[in-house]
């Protein structure tokens, strides 16, 4: 499936990445040439939220079946293709799964396709060199902010490898699954969760604290783009794309609204999704408490995250 090296980006090259995420099973295909930006091809996405399959710490075999039917699609999609490189990739839900590694060989027998299982940090590390291709060097020193699923990444840093790259356990749908034990949640269950979420941080704060005050605060991540499409502002940007961003004010003018609304009533909203209905508040208090622990006001809203920095990592290596 992978081209010389030297053949593939000098004419041009077709590359995929498959994400085995919390909440989807997403293939995105980009065309890539020396010196140019990637272009997305082909982009297919199945939604599972894995987290609902968890039972005592382990997917169930509903969940695993779901998972393999997911990835078997998406995978036979890429194989007609003809990539010059594919990569498949799994985060938290699988990394941290007690039969992760029964599940990893099962995808593996499946498919035929090495998995790859990402750290928290390697998350982190590779959604800041997305964002920092994106905004560039001007944006000077970033402060990343990425809610997954199962995870919260922060990174932070000059350059294009971040100085820190922390993961810490406040995905929207981990802290759904945790904290919440009805739709609406309760003011109790929100109020744990807040609590929670501060005594987390605590710890991300200090280690991100020689790092220095941030130039440029960003968000990514879906949760994140939900969140500002509904809540935030669109400005200006750079040859002609608007720049979108998210007050702390306004995130925490409507996390209160959104927890009064059930999941149906969320789905109407602008921005709000169906697979992000039942985790958008705990996704929106985790980072209103993130924005809070770090002292930032607003944020700006990338749309590159990690998908796009596992392909520049591979774009990079060519």
């Amino acid at each position: 499936m992978t081209a010389p090296p030297d053949t593939a980006i000098g004419h041009g090259a077709r590359l995929g990445v498959l994400d085995i995420g919390s909440n989807t099973v997403h293939l995105l295909i980009v065309d890539v040439r020396r010196g140019g930006r990637p272009v997305p091809s082909r982009s297919h996405k199945r939604t599972l939220r894995l987290m609902r399959y968890l039972v005592d710490g382990a997917i169930s075999d509903e969940g695993v079946a779901a998972l393999l039917d997911a990835i078997g699609e998406c995978t036979e999609i890429a194989r007609g293709e003809q990539l010059d490189d594919f990569v498949v990739m799994a985060t938290s839900a699988v990394r941290e799964a007690d039969n992760g590694d029964d599940v990893v060989a099962r995808i593996e027998a499946q498919t035929g396709v090495p998995l790859q299982i990402l750290s928290g940090p390697d998350e982190a590390r590779l959604t800041f060199l997305a964002v920092r291709r994106w905004f560039g060097w001007s944006a000077g020193r970033i402060l990343l902010f990425d809610i997954g699923g199962g995870s919260l990444e922060i990174a932070a840093g000059d350059d294009e490898e971040p100085a820190i790259a922390l993961s810490v356990p406040l995905g929207a749908g981990r802290s759904t699954v945790g904290f919440f034990h009805g739709d609406p949640p309760t003011a109790a269950d929100q109020r744990a969760l807040r609590m929670y979420a501060k005594a987390v941080l605590e710890d991300a704060v200090a280690e991100a604290k020689p790092v220095g005050r941030p130039d440029h605060v960003v968000g990514s991540s879906k949760t994140i783009r939900s969140l500002a499409r509904l809540a935030g502002n669109a400005m200006p940007g750079v040859g002609g794309i608007d720049r979108v961003v998210l007050r702390r004010d306004q995130l925490d003018d409507w996390v209160p609204r959104l927890a009064r609304m059930d999941a149906p009533s969320r789905a109407a909203l602008p921005g709000i999704t169906p697979d992000r209905t039942f985790q958008i508040v705990a996704g929106g208090i985790v980072l209103s408490e993130a924005m809070r622990a770090f002292g930032a006001k607003e944020l700006d809203v990338s749309p590159w995250a990690l998908r796009e920095g596992r392909l520049l990592d591979m774009l990079d290596r060519l």
